[in-house]
């Protein structure tokens, strides 16, 4: 098998290459940086082991060396390991240490270029490197060299006298001596520079002064340092976006988390996934819903009532032409989706996402009598099926799927109870985050995709800030943008 040594880009997901996705996804070991985005390494199969061998300024889980003995030993092993980099692996990342050692093994390797936080990080602070009318040129330079090398090798005399940008990576604990180097060799004080913290990723900060005073600013590492006429601009397009700076939980199963966690990112939220329930096989392991499957046809009605539904149930139906004579009713518009993804267009979809309109806007069931298949949640309210036998349906009713609740890290709490906001999209996931954090905990901003969430949330003795309308994910997003921008 192979060594993969992948830059990761700078913080913001969104900046892996396709090339390094592709090899996350079939990963047997993912050995990662502190730098790395927690959400790649969802990207990797759910049983592939996660390595973090990330090194802090004062702490390190592993040496270089060790970090290198494990890529070898894995390699030889014939595993497909994926070593995940900040940035780029060859950009001040030793990742041509780690190739080398590859190598002299005669472990296959294959370097996958990322996206350099020296580009990419000025780009998200507004801060173009060059200028085709006063800055031709850029300089990227590390400020942490070889601990043995003394004073240094880097000649910062050569580096000020070439002129154009200088893009300084690494250098927050050597910048007074940096500046006054750069200084000592002809830069003037009134240079403007600019250090950006935590670059691309929504608690990006920037701290912008001169050569001179930029020392007199509180910096930290990780920053990007950008010296030179540039540093200057202000083409903000990243900090503006309405939610930056927010910070929202989000509770949806992992599996069903994507598209929530990306539209709230979009907007500029930090989002904190926190799932509190997971989608598995109902107790009898889907018997019972199979059963029913088989039997479709005898059905006057299929009613589904969530996209979990939906696909448990077309698992068990490999051609819609079984569904022939069969009407199907949706409650709400991404349950019809879920149901077009599967060319099958619902026949009902009542106005209002809830049981009770769905009851309210049924037919009234042939004089012969008529047969409904009712395929949800293991635990669910009793609204629809007491509503359509209370209208003289013979309603049997299956269980599709089974939301269980998913124990939280002392981390992901913490991370939850610091949010600006939370939002839920079940009762489950209510019930099973206020077990899991304390009701108390939660933040005082919470965001409701529905009336019966928003039940469940105040019989935990909390207040709900906002409900979707319409109750739909793209609804509980417009929902939290009105109530936090």
């Amino acid at each position: 098998m192979t060594v993969y040594l992948v830059g990761a880009g700078p913080g913001d997901p969104g900046l892996l290459t396709v090339r390094g996705a592709e090899l996350l996804a079939r990963a047997d070991v993912v050995v990662h940086d502190r730098l790395s985005a927690a959400e790649l390494l969802d990207l990797a199969p759910a049983d592939a082991e996660r390595i973090d061998v990330g090194k802090a300024p004062t702490v390190h889980r592993m040496t270089q060396d060790q970090i290198t003995a494990l890529l070898v030993e894995r390699g030889l092993a014939g595993q497909t390991v994926v070593r995940l980099k900040g940035g780029d692996p060859y950009v001040f990342a030793r990742g041509s240490e780690e190739a080398a050692a590859l190598a002299a093994s005669g472990v296959d390797f294959e370097v996958v270029p990322g996206i350099t936080s020296a580009l990419a990080v000025p780009a998200y602070a507004g801060i173009p490197v060059t200028q085709r009318f006063s800055s031709t040129s850029f300089t990227v330079v590390t400020g942490h060299e070889d601990p043995s090398s003394g004073d240094g090798t880097v000649d910062w005399d050569a580096v000020a006298r070439i002129g154009g940008t200088i893009v300084i990576l690494m250098g927050v604990g050597r910048w007074p001596q940096i500046a006054a180097r750069l200084i000592a060799a002809g830069r003037s004080p009134d240079t403007p520079a600019a250090a950006v913290r935590w670059g691309t990723r929504p608690e990006q900060h920037t701290t912008r002064a001169t050569l001179a005073t930029l020392g007199d600013h509180e910096l930290a590492a990780p920053s990007v340092i950008v010296v030179g006429g540039v540093a200057a601009e202000e083409l903000d397009w990243f900090t503006v976006r309405p939610l930056s700076g927010r910070r929202v939980a989000i509770t949806r199963a992992r599996d069903q988390a994507s598209a929530l966690a990306a539209a709230l990112r979009d907007l500029g939220a930090e989002v904190v996934e926190a799932p509190s329930i997971e989608i598995t096989d109902p107790d009898d392991g889907g018997a019972a819903l199979r059963g029913a499957v088989a039997s479709i046809g005898s059905y006057d009605w299929l009613v589904l009532t969530s996209p979990n539904g939906v696909e448990r149930t077309f698992a068990h139906i490999p051609d819609a032409r079984a569904l022939a004579g069969v009407q199907v009713a949706a409650v709400g518009s991404s349950t019809a989706a879920a149901l077009a993804r599967h060319r099958v267009v619902a026949d009902l979809v009542p106005d209002a996402f809830v049981g009770e309109a769905l009851v309210d806007a049924f037919p009234p069931p042939p004089a012969s009598g008529g047969r409904v298949l009712l395929s949800r949640a293991a635990v669910a309210r009793a609204t629809v099926p007491d509503g359509l036998r209370a209208a003289g349906w013979d309603v049997d009713v299956v269980d599709a799927y089974r939301s269980r609740p998913v124990p939280l890290t002392e981390h992901q709490a913490d991370a939850v109870a610091a949010a600006h906001a939370v939002t839920f999209a079940s009762s489950s996931s209510v019930t099973n985050l206020c077990a899991a954090v304390g009701a108390d905990r939660l933040p005082s901003t919470i965001v409701s995709i529905g009336p019966v969430t928003s039940d469940t949330i105040r019989a935990q003795g909390l207040s709900v800030t906002a409900e979707a309308d319409p109750h739909t994910i793209d609804g509980l997003v417009t929902a939290v943008l009105a109530t936090l921008a």
